[in-house]
């Protein structure tokens, strides 16, 4: 295991121009930030190569910043490595970007010259470890790569690996059906949806619960059978315990949401709950692995019809939990993740 530095955020000559960006509200500062980095890069470039030189690193390692990667030319020998779920364009042209629309339409004017920044980038990256197939993909046709720098790594869960269960959790008809929402955006996760799931399994004459963490159903969305907890302090003892018990009592992670990856589905995964979700983007759900990924356009009928499947099939409901936790253990963990880029790298450098 090597050391791992994290370089400077300065845009050294033109620091001055991020000082007055960090002051503007929040919402024009994350579309504006990335789109003057772009514009300023050849001489933000300068400053980043002087400190990587100086450092002697092996490996330059970039999060989501491709814009941080545009006309830096890496000392000789050292490799640059990139990874995100989405890039700017692919997800504005995709069913996630779509949906959610543009915050400044007329960025659209300056869509030409970011695709050809991207694929400037991407070309001349060592590494492109993508973490879903459909964005390995779509990056290979828009920026013409070369199959062997674009990788599918799948990410892993952002929480402390769970004890797996001693034994699967049970399914019944004649007991409550526990059903889960994760997220700080009730309408972005889907929660309409998973109200209505709740609402067609109660219709059929099941008990079930929905349990909701990170944000707050509207009042025409709320009754007796639904558990709030709209924030939950992970490093805080009590909370956890409320948080990792939601996920180990609940039957299924319900969110019908556009995701272009979705950590929550890899938490899912950690404590054997099977997902149900829409087949968009790079959700990290593998029919008849970890979960369902139902259509677009799906909505609450199926998905109760889904779980109702499985309530009458007791013994198929137990095997899905095994092949979830599975899942996680192989593939959608941060050790996995590592130890492959470590292999890539190494395959690389040969």
């Amino acid at each position: 295991m090597g050391d791992v530095t994290a370089l400077s955020q300065s845009w050294y000559l033109a620091e001055p121009i991020r000082w007055i960006l960090q002051k503007m509200p929040l919402a024009i500062t994350m579309r504006a930030q990335w789109r003057l980095h772009l514009l300023l890069s050849r001489i933000i470039a300068i400053g980043t190569k002087r400190a990587l030189k100086k450092g002697g690193y092996d490996v330059v390692f970039c999060a989501y910043s491709f814009h941080s990667l545009l006309n830096l030319h890496a000392p000789n020998g050292m490799q640059v490595v990139y990874t995100s779920d989405a890039t700017p364009m692919i997800y504005k042209n995709s069913e996630i970007g779509a949906q959610f629309g543009s915050y400044l339409p007329l960025s659209r004017l300056i869509d030409p010259l970011i695709l050809r920044a991207e694929r400037k980038v991407f070309q001349n990256t060592d590494l492109l470890l993508w973490p879903t197939d459909w964005l390995k993909n779509a990056a290979n046709t828009a920026y013409d790569l070369n199959p062997a720098q674009s990788k599918t790594v799948p990410w892993g869960a952002n929480i402390a690996d769970p004890k797996p269960e001693k034994t699967p959790l049970e399914i019944s008809a004649k007991a409550p059906i526990n059903l889960l929402l994760v997220g700080r955006d009730w309408w972005a996760k889907g929660g309409p949806i998973a109200y209505q799931t709740l609402m067609d399994l109660r219709d059929q004459g099941y008990d079930a619960r929905l349990c909701v963490i990170g944000c707050e159903p509207p009042p025409d969305q709320c009754n007796s059978y639904i558990t709030v907890h709209p924030n939950l302090d992970k490093s805080n003892p009590s909370e956890r315990a409320i948080f990792e018990a939601a996920y180990r009592d609940a039957h299924f992670m319900v969110m019908a949401s556009y995701e272009s990856f979705g950590f929550a589905f890899c938490e899912a995964s950690a404590f054997g709950l099977p997902s149900l979700c829409l087949r968009v983007g790079g959700v990290p759900i593998r029919d008849n692995v970890n979960g369902h990924a139902l259509p677009i356009g799906t909505q609450a009928p199926d998905f109760a019809n889904k779980i109702s499947e499985y309530i009458a099939k007791s013994d198929a409901y137990r095997s899905l939990r095994i092949t979830t936790r599975k899942e996680y253990e192989d593939v959608l963990n941060w050790d996995a993740w590592g130890k492959t880029v470590a292999q890539l790298l190494a395959q690389n450098r040969a």
